[in-house]
């Protein structure tokens, strides 16, 4: 899976934290900062630098939190739980017009989130395909591809190499991927026909995952 590179200071709640040398958390560290006493001592200029570097950390901090992915849905499925699949609402990737996750209400979605400049991306892409026509013979389900952090005219290409059918949407911020977690490509969130995330996969799928994932689902419908 390619992954984005995030930020490497540690956040603890919204504070950053400092470290120490010996690697621990060290709260000795905050004697290292100037007290009210001897900030009154500076001048308003020392003063004001004091100030807009800890103002600083503090958006550092709070970026870093917001930044942070959200591993609730691994969570709840690793306790057998299934999970809301977040809405969206994007542009096609070909064409105009819109589609939404509630367009596609009572079928089984294979969700992959991808970018044409992602290799893993290209390794799985034709076994998508493959599944796609299966699962779509019937109107049973479909996969929908999401294409994110890319260039429009790169993608559409990735599209034509791969001959790739299904319906695909852009989301040039991948934005609509926060609430899913995502944070590298490729991505893939199996979602049953009551809009539930029952499975999930950090990284390229491939045909055991998606006959032990979406094979069943297809049994029951």
């Amino acid at each position: 899976m390619v992954e984005r590179e995030l930020p490497k200071l540690e956040v603890a709640g919204s504070t950053p934290v400092v470290r120490s040398n010996s690697g621990g958390c060290s709260p000795d560290a905050a004697a290292s900062l100037p007290s009210v006493s001897r900030m009154k001592r500076l001048s308003p200029f020392a003063v004001a630098a004091i100030a807009g570097v800890v103002a600083l950390l503090g958006l550092l901090a709070y970026g870093l939190v917001a930044s942070d992915p959200d591993h609730g849905i691994d969570d709840a499925l690793a306790r057998g739980e299934t999970v809301e699949a977040p809405g969206f609402d994007l542009p096609r990737l070909s064409g105009e017009g819109r589609e939404s996750l509630a367009d596609y209400r009572g079928k089984i979605v294979v969700l992959n989130a991808w970018a044409s400049w992602c290799e893993p991306c290209r390794e799985e892409s034709p076994l998508l395909e493959r599944w796609h026509k299966r699962i779509s013979r019937d109107g049973r389900g479909t996969v929908l591809g999401i294409d994110a952090l890319d260039i429009d005219g790169d993608a559409r290409a990735f599209v034509r190499e791969y001959d790739l059918t299904y319906p695909m949407l852009r989301d040039p911020e991948g934005e609509s991927l926060i609430d899913y977690g995502v944070v590298g490509y490729p991505e893939t969130f199996v979602i049953d026909e009551r809009g539930k995330i029952v499975a999930l996969r950090r990284g390229a799928v491939d045909e055991q995952w998606m006959r032990k994932e979406v094979a069943p689902l297809l049994d029951r419908s």
